[in-house]
């Protein structure tokens, strides 16, 4: 049994709505009966746990399920595999679990979406995974996956919800058809202010599956969410968004990823910098090097000392915030973009554009204002909490 415990865990007053939250999966009794008798498929990584009766420890969900005798007969494991440890971007192999000798069937190397082979005597998929509530997160990607292939082989699924820690944001450029991958799916904002619940019901519902059946779809809510507070997650939900600020700051800062310049991949604060052995030493005071991590191998900049600046204590406003990649473009020496990396995260052509053309902040997310009310009328009609 895998049993996790949060060091130097303390209940704070500003913690008091993680000490009330109960998620999805902690919801036992709303769900146990569907997986009783039956050949369960789970897709999960680490952050799929309960919490125990102290309030600062846990199980994984796995381990919960086995213990009631239910019979989990396979893993399904996203981006990073099912113990969080893989990179970004690195292919994850299918194996045998070491801890409860289930079978791993990784849906980040060959393929992407379960196959019929699969799904061979598979009665049942529950899906339990932390999102963050980025676009470019690759978990919804997965979601979306895993929710048309059981539709196209009639396996019932349940979803068991999590809290968004950016759950009350709705920002960013909405991203265009053309560009859609696994980086971005469907026509949503860079930030869409859903939990990965109800996220689910959006593609069920609105038909942007793409499969010709009908989904046996069943979301279990959470109980006291509240979508406006930034919960500060018990466990990271993957190797570089270790805390609540990088987390805030992903939204932001991932726009880098199409570019030349480091995020903070290779550093004690992923997500929390940035910089680049190119930027303007004059310019930026902040200066630090990039190693080789767990979880970042082989980080942009590696070896180098980059010049930018350290995020890790700014007050992070619930907003996309371009002024960061735009002192960074202005002051980078030789080739800055990834032109169709940098196309794929933004979701357009146009911001990269815009960036090159010298249009502002305020210009910028101008261009967006049309779409963004668009696809509110779209998720208003899919809040599960207030």
């Amino acid at each position: 049994m895998v049993l996790i415990i949060i060091a130097g865990y303390s209940p704070t007053k500003a913690q008091s709505l993680e000490e009330n939250l109960v998620v999805g999966a902690e919801r036992i009794d709303h769900y146990i009966e569907q997986l009783q008798n039956k050949n369960i498929a789970i897709v999960a990584n680490a952050t799929s746990v309960v919490r125990k009766s102290d309030r600062i420890s846990f199980t994984h969900l796995v381990d919960t399920l086995l213990s009631r005798k239910i019979a989990v007969s396979k893993i399904f494991s996203p981006e990073h595999g099912f113990r969080t440890t893989a990179d970004a971007g690195e292919k994850v192999s299918s194996s045998i679990d070491p801890e409860t000798g289930i079978e791993i069937v990784s849906l980040y190397g060959k393929h992407r979406k379960p196959t019929k082979e699969d799904l061979n005597e598979v009665d049942l998929i529950l899906f339990d995974i932390q999102d963050v509530g980025v676009r470019f997160y690759t978990y919804i990607a997965t979601l979306q996956y895993v929710m048309e292939a059981a539709a196209d082989h009639d396996i019932p699924m349940i979803v068991l919800d999590r809290p968004n820690p950016n759950g009350d944001m709705v920002d960013g450029p909405v991203m265009e058809k053309e560009n859609t991958s696994f980086l971005g799916l469907q026509p949503i904002p860079l930030v869409y202010g859903l939990t990965i619940g109800e996220y689910a019901h959006l593609l069920d519902k609105e038909n942007w599956l793409e499969t010709e059946k009908s989904l046996d779809l069943e979301v279990i809510q959470m109980m006291n969410y509240d979508r406006t507070h930034r919960y500060h997650l018990p466990i990271k939900p993957s190797p570089n968004l270790p805390n609540a600020q990088s987390i805030a700051l992903y939204p932001s800062l991932g726009l880098f990823e199409g570019t030349h310049i480091n995020a903070g991949r290779g550093t004690p604060q992923p997500f929390q910098r940035y910089g680049s052995k190119d930027l303007d030493s004059t310019v930026f005071g902040f200066s630090y090097e990039v190693t080789s991590t767990p979880g970042a191998k082989y980080p942009k900049q590696l070896g180098e000392r980059c010049y930018g600046e350290d995020l890790s204590q700014v007050e992070v406003a619930k907003k996309v915030n371009l002024q960061w990649l735009l002192k960074a473009f202005h002051h980078h020496k030789g080739s800055f973009f990834k032109s169709e990396s940098f196309k794929l995260h933004s979701g357009q052509e146009a911001l990269e554009e815009m960036i090159r053309s010298g249009f502002t902040e305020n210009q910028i997310r101008a261009t967006w204002e049309k779409d963004l009310e668009v696809f509110k009328v779209i998720r208003y009609r899919h809040l599960m909490y207030p």
